[in-house]
């Protein structure tokens, strides 16, 4: 079965072009079953099957078959690494791809406020819960660092170059070139790129991910409170630029550098602190998921689903 709410292409989306009104924003696509979860991130096997992983006892595991009902599965890992320990009990902030013939995904160890973070990768011929091999960690940051080293995406352009984004609040977003062979920093790039950050007010930008259409790069990232519950403040924003490595800037040309950042979801109605978001390219189109908190169910997080038209040059959920 596919969503048929999301396909209710032209009255959704003629009123989310219009910008300042309620309706600018779209409510989630029906999702059913195990929904509750952060972060997530999603893949379609080659056998049309959706896996997911995200933020909520660990790195959390869902499956679908037709990216309306989903189930609960185990954890992505049955043991966890042991370099952990040095940072958190507990991983975060998954991001899965399938790169060369087998699954990959980077993730966050940290504890909630501190930037003593380590971005780890762990490697699948399946993609599937207990089956991800360890590779240790990717980067780090400390408590005297001026980032912190959670919420990675790997970007591959289509020169075969590699770019792992991450970054949350502090000096904001980064990237760095990535070894396609490892799958950490290239040794012959070691520079650590800005590429979004809030220089005056709240340092709260977090979550990047990045991806090129129509000879753009597109940074999509999360602005201000998340966790909250019906508290939270959370919003996707994006920018572009001509370079992976940026400048970055909204549709009215500030830079992301510098508070900037074009609303992609914001709050309405019951749908409350859209965030945490990754972007999927599916056969009818491109996904954003991402998760929000229920209004109408005491703030619990829950997966939300749409699809994205770039028509205008710049993504507008629907």
């Amino acid at each position: 079965m596919r969503r048929t709410s999301l396909l209710a292409v032209p009255v959704a989306f003629l009123l989310a072009v219009i910008p300042g009104t309620a309706s600018a924003y779209p409510n989630p696509g029906t999702v059913t079953g195990a929904t509750t979860i952060h972060d997530p991130t999603m893949i379609r096997t080659s056998a049309g099957r959706y896996l997911l992983y995200g933020t909520g006892g660990g790195l959390g595991y869902r499956t679908s078959t037709d990216r309306t009902a989903f189930t609960a599965g185990s954890d992505a890992f049955t043991t966890k690494p042991g370099w952990w320990s040095s940072y958190a009990t507990e991983a975060w902030a998954p991001d899965i791809s399938y790169q060369g013939g087998k699954y990959l995904m980077y993730y966050a160890v940290s504890t909630f406020g501190s930037n003593k973070s380590a971005i780890g990768l762990a490697t699948s011929s399946t993609g599937l819960p207990g089956s991800w091999a360890d590779q240790g960690t990717v980067y780090t940051s400390t408590t005297s660092s001026d980032y912190n080293a959670i919420d990675p995406n790997l970007f591959v352009d289509g020169d075969g170059k590699w770019w792992l984004s991450f970054g949350s609040w502090w000096t904001g977003l980064k990237t760095i070139q990535i070894n396609p062979s490892t799958g950490k920093q290239l040794s012959t790039n070691t520079t650590r790129y800005s590429i979004a950050s809030r220089p005056t007010g709240t340092k709260a930008v977090e979550a990047p991910y990045i991806v090129k259409r129509n000879g753009y790069y597109y940074l999509f990232a999360s602005y201000d409170t998340c966790c909250a519950g019906t508290s939270s403040t959370y919003k996707v924003k994006v920018g572009r630029a001509t370079s992976v490595t940026g400048p970055y800037v909204d549709k009215n040309g500030v830079s992301m550098l510098n508070n900037g950042g074009t609303p992609v979801l914001e709050s309405h109605g019951r749908y409350i602190g859209p965030g945490g978001q990754s972007i999927m390219s599916d056969t009818d189109g491109d996904l954003i998921v991402y998760h929000y908190y229920d209004g109408n169910d005491n703030g619990t997080p829950k997966l939300g689903i749409n699809l994205l038209n770039w028509s205008s040059g710049w993504p507008v959920a629907y």
